[in-house]
């Protein structure tokens, strides 16, 4: 399935609906809620089965995702920002909540859950520039490249990645909230 030109016009979330997906450990879809479906603009057929990166919007750096898949595979979870495509063109913004599920047996890895909300304005405002900053740097030395400014970018503020994106959306509140009725939900 070919991907969508991007086109500059925002779906703007319903904050009261949350959007969940699930992936095995390759992250291949292997389910997604009505309203990922909905906003995705993808039928669930075209969805179950393809890689969940068929929503990554070209307008994401790598290194987050380098940063969310070392994350999983370790069985940890992680929040992030993250501008989604839609089938469309059009995109839209979340705060995901990523959830491995590990065999209480073998101890691997056996699928990813993902749990995500509308992101607030000030997250997105903020993650923007720093997002077409780590672009920037990828396109000329790679997604290393954009690890070593991301990482000291992080340094000069004081704090680890989980401290400024739980700062950034609030993650004391109502999101914590959320993603925490949303694991007991899925679990």
């Amino acid at each position: 399935m070919a991907r969508p030109t991007p086109i500059d016009k925002e779906k703007v979330l319903n904050p009261k609906k949350y959007i969940v997906s699930k992936t095995d450990p390759k992250g291949i879809i292997e389910y997604g809620n009505d309203y990922f479906v909905e906003i995705s603009g993808y039928t669930e057929a075209e969805l179950i089965g393809k890689p969940h990166n068929i929503i990554r919007h070209p307008d994401m750096p790598k290194v987050v995702f380098k940063m969310m898949w070392d994350r999983i595979n370790r069985a940890q979870n992680i929040m992030a920002v993250v501008k989604n495509l839609a089938k469309d063109g059009s995109y839209y913004w979340v705060v995901t909540e990523f959830e491995p599920k590990v065999d209480p047996i073998t101890n691997e890895i056996i699928s990813h859950t993902a749990f995500r909300k509308a992101a607030p304005k000030k997250a997105v405002e903020t993650m923007e520039p720093i997002y077409q900053k780590l672009l920037e740097i990828e396109k000329d030395g790679g997604v290393e490249a954009s690890e070593k400014y991301l990482r000291g970018f992080l340094e000069e503020k004081g704090v680890t990645y989980d401290e400024f994106i739980n700062d950034l959306v609030g993650n004391k509140g109502i999101f914590k909230m959320f993603f925490t009725a949303m694991k007991k939900l899925f679990s």
